[in-house]
């Protein structure tokens, strides 16, 4: 478990960071001129390492979880984040999505954080996606749906529509039996088979068997994601387009490395889609198969091994 959250922390942190140069350029562009190791500047002119609010959230999360499951205090650091960039890479809130954004306002002017997130169809950025895997190393032996009622409600703090959430909830049941795997040697496929098995029934219930359309896709299987062509994945904003991305790179990849870039090479929301994707991909793989030049030129990298040390200290796991 120690080496499943290092790994899939680190993991998301420094695919975020090989996208965060290259962010909002095209596919077109990154066929061109392809991103092959960590590097800076860019988009947001920030040295190589720079993580964005894909890491930063996260982290707010992973260390929240350290004291218990508190909606509370979860809403307190998101918002110590946007106000006073804490828990970021360089001392600099950027790149705030406008649906986290509305959200951490209302949380400011005192709306409850069950109350906070957005719930229209237009509200379904993959804000709440990226910042979810900590659920995964924290309550693995709860029962389905005490687990997702909890990832619903941690992604519903910014992200409350149920497409939303069935993506939070799809995602870190992927990622817990990932960690499984890791013990029991299962692969990347059997793993999405397995979360598939496991919570779809959940989804057939109200209010989220009227967004199972949305996630045809995923519901058919690995191998109907794996040989889906380059051209039928999207790397946009949107949940379902990051989710089946990440999911796509792991599939078609044998790497940690290959999976990540994979992810940032698809162009547009490349530090989202590379952070999902590298979560997953850090687990599946391990911290050693993440390139070490990489890890090194994390910013703050001791700060996150830290955080990993304590977030596994703090688990309690039968």
């Amino acid at each position: 478990m120690s080496h499943s959250v290092l790994s899939g922390l680190m993991g998301l942190c420094v695919g975020d960071a090989l996208g965060v140069p290259v962010e909002f350029t095209s596919r077109a562009e990154r066929s061109q001129a392809p991103v092959t190791t960590m590097q800076g500047y860019g988009t947001w002119n920030q040295p190589p390492g720079t993580w964005s609010d894909d890491s930063s959230l996260t982290f707010c999360l992973a260390e929240s979880l350290c004291n218990g499951f508190s909606l509370e205090d979860m809403a307190d650091r998101f918002c110590r984040w946007y106000q006073e960039s804490y828990w970021t890479a360089r001392h600099e809130t950027f790149d705030v999505g406008d649906t986290t954004a509305k959200a951490l306002q209302q949380l400011q002017q005192g709306v409850s954080p069950l109350q906070s997130g957005g719930r229209s169809p237009q509200s379904n950025g993959n804000g709440g996606l990226m910042r979810i895997l900590p659920m995964a190393f924290c309550y693995p032996q709860l029962e389905h749906f005490g687990l997702l009622e909890r990832v619903h409600q941690v992604s519903g703090i910014t992200h409350a529509h149920p497409r939303s959430q069935i993506a939070c909830g799809f995602y870190v049941t992927v990622a817990i039996a990932l960690i499984q795997g890791s013990i029991h040697g299962s692969d990347i496929a059997t793993a999405v088979q397995s979360a598939t098995k496991e919570i779809i029934w959940v989804y057939q219930q109200p209010p989220y068997e009227a967004e199972l359309d949305h996630f045809e896709r995923l519901w058919s299987g690995a191998e109907a994601i794996a040989t889906l062509p380059i051209e039928a994945i999207h790397s946009s904003g949107y949940v379902i387009h990051t989710l089946e991305a990440a999911l796509w790179c792991l599939l078609t990849s044998n790497s940690y490395a290959e999976a990540v870039l994979k992810a940032v090479n698809l162009g547009d929301d490349t530090d989202t889609t590379a952070a999902v994707t590298g979560g997953l991909a850090g687990i599946y793989y391990g911290f050693e198969q993440i390139p070490a030049d990489w890890v090194e030129q994390i910013a703050r990298k001791q700060d996150v091994m830290d955080l990993c040390d304590r977030l596994q200290s703090s688990l309690q796991v039968d």
